[in-house]
């Protein structure tokens, strides 16, 4: 028998069904349950019989770092492509911690819900935590996805780290035009622990993958509950938990969409573009000389002095965008010498806005921008983006590029 292959374990009175999965050590057999949990079962106790032999066609690699797996030819292309994460992770028992150690072929392996639903094309781009992540690699993934659509990929799913997702979902919102679905997904909990949300995300990520959209989006779970996964837009999602399986939030709005666990079914709760909307491009260029500085009260206006001399700097203000008065003189002079000063919000919900209060109008006579309600962090991408790609920054960043900045802040449920 060989991981991969559907079996019955049979121990004491205990019986067993499932796919047979790789094992860490010679003594134990894991096997992956229908509902998605692990079971692990000693070798010497267990009576097992193979119902059937692994299906998976995996094809030798077409270039290094890619393989293809294929089921059927009526089904939908979606290019996996693989950044490392906890979706791609087990645990590293030499040191008891979680490890990023699995290709795309590996996951497909460890999740057959997958089977049946597309043909895929698995493409490994990084292999790293999230925390380890770089605009480097943002280029190179959104080459890759670039080259997977232009190859007649249908869909194409990023598995990557939750942690700094959102980071490079924004990259790619900004870096690629595309007339087919890219959905980012992970999981909080790696495959090996019983609540792992892998399975779930993965799935729902290909479902989403293959819908009538052409946006760049987040997918994760939507509750505590193995219920749906939400459809965040990649510009306006945020990671709003450390642990919790429903991390992920769509800031200032519902979510855009959701996808039923139980059906599979992708409804939408708000405007998105249709599929085969764009042309396919891709301006990837990056300006890595930009800076996001958080205010603090107390903070001393040298704290500016690393900054100095940056092509770009987003600032985290207070409230509808301040920092301490002592500041603007620094920040003028910074403008002056070519920085681009793009402020954005420490507030969750809500929008920047300098004209209420002196400081803000100060601080727009120093030649600050605002970014309305753009999220920091995706400010700090979009300035990346707009410094390499655009003429005229100071207009792109107070305006919507790619659904980051919404025309207006209102209430809803």
């Amino acid at each position: 028998m060989d991981p991969g292959d559907r079996v019955r374990v049979e121990r004491e009175a205990a019986t067993y069904e499932g796919v047979l999965m790789p094992s860490t050590t010679p003594d134990h057999l894991v096997v992956k349950l229908p509902g998605g949990y692990n079971v692990g079962v000693e070798r010497a106790a267990a009576a097992v019989e193979v119902l059937e032999t692994d299906t998976y066609d995996v094809g030798a690699a077409e270039t290094e770092g890619t393989s293809e797996i294929t089921f059927e030819d009526a089904l939908p292309t979606v290019a996996l492509i693989s950044t490392g994460g906890t979706i791609a992770s087990t645990v590293d028992y030499r040191t008891g911690a979680v490890t990023a150690q699995f290709d795309a072929e590996d996951v497909l392996r460890a999740v057959p819900e997958l089977a049946g639903r597309a043909n895929y094309r698995g493409r490994v781009v990084a292999n790293v935590l999230s925390e380890n992540m770089t605009p480097d690699v943002w280029v190179e993934l959104a080459e890759a996805v670039h080259a997977e659509v232009e190859a007649g990929a249908d869909g194409v799913v990023v598995m990557h780290g939750t942690d700094t997702m959102q980071y490079t979902a924004s990259a790619l919102s900004f870096m690629l035009d595309t007339p087919v679905p890219v959905v980012f997904t992970g999981s909080q909990r790696s495959a090996d622990r019983p609540s792992s949300d892998n399975v779930m995300n993965a799935v729902c990520a290909v479902e989403a993958a293959t819908a009538d959209h052409s946006e760049v989006l987040v997918c994760m779970h939507e509750s505590a509950s193995d219920d749906r996964c939400a459809l965040h837009r990649g510009t306006r999602v945020r990671k709003n938990h450390t642990s919790r399986r429903d991390a992920f939030e769509t800031v200032g709005a519902r979510p855009v969409g959701a996808v039923e666990w139980a059906t599979g079914e992708v409804t939408f709760r708000r405007p998105v573009a249709d599929r085969g909307d764009a042309d396919l491009g891709l301006a990837a260029d990056l300006e890595r000389d930009v800076d996001l500085v958080k205010f603090v009260p107390g903070t001393d206006p040298s704290a500016l002095d690393r900054v100095q001399g940056a092509a770009g700097v987003v600032l985290e203000g207070t409230g509808l965008g301040h920092v301490h008065t002592g500041w603007i003189d620094r920040i003028e002079a910074m403008v002056a010498e070519g920085t681009t000063v793009v402020m954005t919000s420490q507030c969750v919900q809500g929008r920047v806005c300098d004209r209420v209060y002196d400081t803000g109008r100060d601080l727009l006579s120093a030649g600050v921008v605002e970014a309305g309600d753009t999220l920091p962090a995706t400010a700090y991408v979009k300035l990346m983006w707009a410094l390499a790609n655009v003429e005229r920054v100071e207009e792109a960043m107070a305006r919507p590029v790619a659904g980051e900045l919404q025309p207006r802040s209102v209430p809803w449920s």
